[in-house]
């Protein structure tokens, strides 16, 4: 999201920030052995289809940002059962279907 605006700044950003082929082959296979069912999902950023064009920072080119992750949790969601998922990368508070932006708030856990 804010990448380059950091960097500009003397901000610092990692390239592993986003998620590597291993990282992601080990997340399928977890998926795989639990049927793709889960009750909750943790992620950093949301799948692409809930990205909240809202909340971009107007002086980020848009075209100049890797949104693979995005896209990535995307695919898993579609195929993917779950009760809630929870993200925060996008600094907002928001709920979208099952998804839930949090930034400055929390919720608490269900049994």
């Amino acid at each position: 999201m804010d990448k380059y605006y950091r960097l500009m700044r003397g901000f610092n950003w990692w390239p592993d920030e986003q998620p590597s082929d291993e990282i992601k082959e080990a997340c399928w296979h977890k998926m795989e052995e639990c049927g793709f069912v889960v009750d909750t999902v943790l992620s950093h950023t949301c799948p692409y289809k809930y990205i909240p064009r809202e909340a971009f920072l107007p002086m980020i080119n848009q075209d100049s940002v890797d949104d693979s992750t995005e896209k990535w949790l995307d695919n898993i969601e579609s195929r993917l059962y779950y009760e809630r998922w929870y993200c925060g990368h996008w600094h907002i508070s928001k709920r979208v279907d099952k998804l839930h932006f949090l930034f400055h708030d929390f919720e608490i856990a269900e049994e």
